[in-house]
């Protein structure tokens, strides 16, 4: 029987590799160790002992090197995004604006773009690792031959509570990556949340950190902002409402103001914070003894406030040198 059963049966033959590891497909770990030892006990030994644990713990190294290798891919090619999206391509006008906007010095402009990129970079490559390194982990659990249905199951009802009982972070989070990817404010930026208003000093994705005028620092969840009013985008608008008495003449204050605020505008020190000419729009209202007469000028962001202080001076000189009076508004 055995000499019939011997050419059939190859792998059955005393030395060789299949005998010996008694597989008609031994693993190369078997075959490798018969080609050097050329003993079946040794041979044996290692198919019995080592041969399963030494399969399991290369398939476990080498999905964790691979692991790693993409996620080390996975973080290069989100560095690289982040930074692209943080410093996008714009006109050359309007990079100088912005140069302008930021007191003439990009510093808080690339700040700003730098910490664009940091928090989004940081939040995708921490998604990018979790899932990676995760995945990793379910598949070396996998080859050691665990039952993954359980682990998934509880990792889902653990993962329900948690979102349940952590759904403000969760909401803060959310809107703080929805607000920089949408770049709706960053640092330097003057806003009011409604709660609070003030130049902000840093945004993270869960809270911003923004000083008011008093000095006082404000932290507002970004989940709790509703509205947010930038007035550091694009450009800004300085509105002067002017009451002067009631008896003086109407169109001669109108000249001296659009006067004051052209000659203003055209000053070295102005021209590149107020964007258009000034245009005085007339009588705004009448309150008592005193007519008020609106000027508005465009100005670069974030300039509103400094343009109409200094308006506000030279209006008053040019009225003390006209002989015009100003009044005060009644209450109301």
């Amino acid at each position: 029987m055995s000499l019939v059963l011997q050419p059939l049966l190859p792998w059955m033959q005393d030395g060789t590799p299949e005998k010996a590891c008694g597989s008609q497909d031994p693993s190369i770990g078997c075959r490798l160790t018969w080609n050097i030892s050329q003993s079946e006990d040794f041979t044996h030994f290692y198919k019995t002992w080592l041969d399963k644990p030494l399969g399991t713990l290369c398939l476990i190294v080498v999905t964790f090197v691979v692991a790693l290798i993409l996620r080390g891919i996975a973080h290069r090619m989100i560095t690289q995004v982040t930074v692209r999206m943080a410093a996008s391509t714009m006109s050359e006008k309007v990079r100088e604006r912005q140069r302008t906007a930021y007191d003439g010095s990009p510093a808080l402009l690339n700040q700003r773009r730098a910490q664009r990129a940091k928090t989004l970079g940081s939040v995708l490559r921490s998604i990018a690792s979790v899932v990676i390194m995760g995945t990793a982990a379910f598949s070396i659990l996998g080859s050691l031959g665990l039952n993954l249905a359980p682990i998934l199951a509880s990792a889902s009802v653990i993962g329900v509570a948690v979102g349940f009982g952590a759904q403000n972070i969760v909401k803060d989070l959310l809107a703080g990556l929805f607000m920089l990817l949408e770049d709706q404010y960053g640092v330097g930026d003057f806003i009011d949340v409604g709660t609070a208003k003030g130049t902000v000093e840093a945004v993270t994705l869960r809270v911003t950190r923004m000083r008011d005028v008093n000095g006082v620092v404000w932290y507002v969840p970004n989940g709790e902002i509703k509205k947010v009013g930038n007035e550091s985008q694009n450009w800004g608008r300085a509105v002067l409402d002017i009451p002067v008495d009631i008896s003086e003449d109407t169109e001669k204050v109108k000249e001296i103001l659009q006067a004051t605020a052209d000659t203003m505008a055209e000053s070295p020190a102005w021209a590149d914070v107020v964007l258009e000419e000034p245009s005085v729009w007339g009588v705004q209202s009448l309150a008592g003894d005193a007519v008020v007469i609106r000027i508005v000028l465009k100005t670069a962001p974030g300039k509103q406030g400094d343009v109409a202080r200094e308006l506000r001076e030279r209006v008053k000189a040019a009225f003390d040198e006209a002989g015009v009076s100003v009044a005060t508004p009644a209450a109301g």
